[in-house]
C-alpha cells in the first residue's frame, strides 16, 4: 500500500486534499504535516511514496521542503501552488523533480500528477535498488581481490590466487565475499600472533 504525506497549513485544507485523492483512488489514510519542519521529521522516520505539499506553509513557502524531499526521498514529490505563480514555482523546482500543479486543482489534472509521481517513484526505487546491487557486487571484488593480495604475497600467482578462491567458494558452499572474508581474517589472526 502506498504511502502518502500531505503537508499543509491547515487540516481543512489536507482534509479537502485527501479526499480528492481518495476521489482519484488513492489510499483513504494519508499522513498530515502542518508544517515543512514536522514533515521533515515525518520523512526521517517514515517512507513514502508520494509527498504532497500544498503552498504556502507556515513557516516556510514549501518550494525548499519540495527540493529536500525530491533529493533525500524516492518519493514522486508534487507541489501545489497558486495558478498565477505556478509556472514560476515550476521554473525554480521542476529541475530537481518536482511536479508542480496550479490551484484551484481539478481531479483530472490531480488524476495525471499522480500517475506521473508514481512512475516517478518507481522509477527511482529502481535506480536505487540497482545501485545497491551495484555497490555490494563492488564491495565484493574489493574483498576478493585484498584476498588475492594476501594469497600472492604468499607465494601464489594472480590466476592461482583466483583458481583457489573460486574452488574453495564452490567446496564449502560459500560466497566469494564470505571466503575472502576468512583468508583475509585468517591473514590478520596470523600477522597478530605473528607479532606477539
Amino acid at each position: 500500500m502506498e504511502r502518502i504525506l500531505i503537508v499543509s497549513a491547515t487540516e481543512k485544507s489536507g482534509r479537502m486534499l485527501a479526499r480528492l485523492l481518495s476521489e482519484c483512488g488513492m489510499p483513504a489514510q494519508p499522513s498530515f504535516a502542518l508544517h515543512g519542519a514536522e514533515a521533515r521529521r515525518r520523512m526521517a522516520e517514515a517512507e513514502f511514496s508520494m509527498v504532497f505539499i500544498n503552498t504556502p506553509l507556515p513557516d516556510e513557502f514549501g518550494a525548499e521542503l519540495s527540493i529536500h524531499t525530491a533529493s533525500a526521498t524516492s518519493a514522486g514529490v508534487l507541489l501545489l501552488a497558486k495558478a498565477e505563480i505556478a509556472d514560476e514555482v515550476a521554473a525554480k523546482v521542476g529541475q530537481d523533480g518536482v511536479l508542480v500543479l496550479s490551484r484551484p486543482l481539478g481531479r483530472a489534472q490531480l488524476s495525471q500528477g499522480i500517475q506521473l509521481a508514481r512512475a516517478t517513484h518507481q522509477r527511482i526505487g529502481a535506480l536505487l535498488t540497482e545501485n545497491r546491487r551495484l555497490q555490494a557486487r563492488l564491495e565484493e571484488l574489493r574483498l576478493v581481490s585484498r584476498a588475492k593480495c594476501v594469497l600472492i604475497e604468499c607465494g601464489m600467482t594472480e590466476p592461482e590466487a583466483h583458481a583457489y578462491i573460486e574452488k574453495r567458494a564452490m567446496d564449502t558452499r560459500q560466497s566469494k565475499r564470505d571466503v575472502a572474508r576468512e583468508l583475509l581474517q585468517l591473514h590478520e589472526n596470523n600477522g597478530a600472533s605473528g607479532k606477539e
